[in-house]
């Protein structure tokens, strides 16, 4: 009786440990651990060779400046080392030059020189556009660039010993000093531009009313109003009146004086005989 006890005991023993061996958990972090038996070796930094897109540079169009085509000019006079030379670049194709600046230059073709005038000949004009230089035997002497006939950015100047003489700064051919006002600054209403060029008023003035048309033109020189200025009625182009300043900013006896002066139908109602 008792041996039949110790055998159905060991029998018990046997089947609760099977049991237990089957029922281990095998997706316990702490007990299951993967080895490898070569270490991973794919570098997630690592650029495939067939995903590499090489992406070309676009080179700079030659000859194109601030998006308009240009050719390639110059001018040369003198002999030896004296020669002095010209480089520059005009439009392909001829655009009418920006308002209301005073100096435009211009190329012509027909005297081969530069010209600097708003009197253009068109059938002979390459207006200037791009970089320009000048130089006398092979010193440079000055440089700069040109915008639609306007001189625009840094120009500089050297004497012949490779001093700088002269720095000075535009924005499409308006001083850099140079003053503007809005009616509207928002809309860009302008309502006068006053050129300021080394402290003091240099170059064309000009007023405009609030509809845009022009109200009053003019010149400074020295910081004085010289020459003809001209007001306009608020209707385009019809002239108000005339004025007329000294031609020498430095005459300080010279009293300005009312030449011409128009009523609002354009009629002539005085004139300075």
């Amino acid at each position: 009786m008792i041996q039949n006890s110790k055998k159905y005991s060991l029998f018990l023993l046997f089947i609760l440990t099977a049991k237990l061996c089957f029922a281990q958990d095998y997706t316990d972090d702490d007990a299951f651990e993967t080895q490898y038996e070569k270490p991973l070796t794919v570098d997630l930094d690592a650029v495939d060779e067939d995903d590499i897109i090489e992406i070309k540079e676009k080179k700079p169009k030659k000859n194109v400046y601030y998006g308009k085509k240009t050719r390639k000019a110059f001018t040369r006079q003198g002999f030896g080392g004296n020669t002095v030379t010209e480089l520059f670049t005009v439009l392909k194709v001829y655009e009418e030059p920006l308002p209301y600046v005073r100096d435009i230059y211009w190329y012509d073709f027909r005297k081969r020189k530069i010209i600097k005038s708003r009197k253009i000949d068109k059938a002979n004009a390459g207006i200037l556009h791009g970089p320009y230089k000048k130089m006398v035997g092979d010193q440079l002497i000055e440089e700069g660039i040109f915008y639609m006939g306007t001189k625009h950015g840094r120009w500089s100047a050297w004497n012949k010993h490779n001093i700088l003489q002269s720095k000075e700064k535009y924005y499409k051919g308006w001083p850099k000093e140079s003053l503007v006002a809005y009616h509207n600054k928002e809309k860009k209403q302008l309502q006068e531009i006053i050129p300021v060029q080394f402290g003091e008023k240099e170059g064309n003035y000009y007023a405009f009313h609030k509809s845009g048309n022009l109200a009053a033109v003019g010149e400074y020189h020295f910081d004085s109003k010289v020459g003809l200025w001209r007001e306009y009625y608020d209707t385009r182009n019809r002239r108000k009146r005339e004025i007329v300043y000294s031609k020498d900013p430095f005459n300080d006896d010279f009293r300005p004086y009312i030449i011409r002066e128009w009523d609002k139908r354009g009629k002539l109602i005085y004139e300075k005989k």
